[in-house]
């Protein structure tokens, strides 16, 4: 697919620079990152802007609720709102970019017209309900238990590292509907389902991480009656669809922050050319080394969004090399960045230190690398299975 960009797709460009230059300046500031309900109503107005003036949604089908854009529109969009500065998705993350292209995949046509409009307006946020304390990185290994009782299923179990589970409406949830035994390995017996946060029977407790913020809680699970409308797919079918939302994760939820990571970049050489640490010949080599990954990064991302909109819009295999590669680079950019604090490193309240102790997540977020590496081996290289 040629991502080039045509006549028409440069004035799509210009039409969102000039949106952008009017609508950023209306933006009250930004709040407290510990302020959750804060930061609920900030990203919530954001992605009701974006709806209002036909940017909601943008590369999802148009029968989804979205506006049917080319992949290069999409690539267009994310470069010229970061360019600029505009806030990321924030508390909308899972909602837009895990549940949302899953649902829009997989969900029937009640689920789509359900869920899709209010994650589009901003109206409701999602969190994601996949990893539990005794599963690890074997996400198959799941022990969270789903009992149908008529028209519902009965949940009760825990889950930990709930993305915005604070301010959630929905949880992505996965369960087992089936015990494992001889005849049920683990990855078989598992189920997607939509939960109201709200139901009965959920509790949720903040974690707070290495870095003092907390989007991620754990949350426990006693009796919540979920209606067997609310699954997405078919029981038992859950690792199917499960595979379907962590390739819109690893494929190309990270897209933004690809464009983010450049743009952090350049300011890293701005600041080294004003404190003296640009003389250093080595951290300008490493500068340009992290450089050329992330345009190398960039590049990957164009191809694995033709891709997955020539393969009928979910991201295949290159995702995992991308999460790979993008978890290394974003790690390596903030070890520079240190070195081109100095002393200042250890200001834990700079931007700067504070992303730094997040990219350590990155090694084991949405898959860990030894995951990736599985993946690419076996399904890309064809290396045989580990034992």
């Amino acid at each position: 697919m040629d991502l080039t960009s045509t006549a028409e797709e440069e004035v799509f460009r210009g039409q969102l620079k000039e949106w952008l230059a009017k609508a950023l300046p209306t933006l009250p500031p930004a709040p407290d990152p510990l302020d959750w309900p804060g930061r609920r109503a900030y990203d919530t107005a954001w992605q009701r802007m974006l709806y209002d003036a036909g940017y909601a949604g943008l590369h999802w089908p148009a029968d989804a609720g979205g506006r049917g854009a080319t992949p290069t529109q999409h690539l267009i969009f994310l470069e010229e709102t970061e360019r600029a500065g505009a806030p990321y998705v924030g508390a909308n993350f899972v909602g837009l970019l895990h549940a949302g292209p899953t649902v829009a995949a997989e969900g029937t046509a009640e689920q789509r017209a359900r869920w899709l409009p209010p994650v589009l307006r901003g109206d409701e946020i999602w969190c994601q309900g996949f990893s539990e304390p005794d599963a690890g990185s074997d996400l198959a290994s799941l022990r969270t238990r789903a009992v149908r009782d008529g028209d519902h299923y009965v949940v009760s179990g825990s889950k930990i590292w709930t993305s915005h589970a604070e301010v959630a409406d929905w949880c992505e949830l996965l369960v087992r509907t089936e015990p494992v035994s001889e005849s049920v390995p683990k990855h078989r017996g598992i189920t997607w389902l939509a939960m109201r946060m709200d139901a009965p029977g959920v509790t949720v407790r903040p974690l707070r991480t290495l870095a003092g913020s907390t989007e991620f809680a754990e949350m426990f699970l006693d009796e919540v009656r979920i209606p067997v409308t609310d699954r997405v797919g078919e029981e038992n079918d859950g690792w199917r669809v499960t595979m379907v939302t962590l390739s819109f994760e690893r494929g190309t939820a990270f897209v933004g922050e690809v464009v983010a990571c450049r743009r952090a970049l350049g300011e890293l050489a701005r600041a080294a050319r004003e404190n003296g640490r640009w003389s250093d010949t080595v951290l300008r080599r490493r500068l340009g080394r992290i450089g050329a990954e992330f345009a190398a990064l960039w590049r990957l991302t164009q191809w694995n969004v033709s891709e997955a909109q020539r393969s009928g819009g979910v991201p295949g295999t290159g995702g995992s090399v991308f999460k790979l590669r993008y978890s290394h680079a974003r790690q390596e950019l903030y070890e520079v960045a240190a070195e081109v604090l100095g002393p200042d490193a250890l200001d834990l309240s700079h931007p700067w230190n504070q992303d730094r102790l997040s990219s350590l997540s990155y090694t084991i977020a949405a898959g860990t690398s030894q995951i990736q590496q599985n993946i690419v081996a076996e399904r890309i290289l064809g290396l045989p299975k580990g034992r």
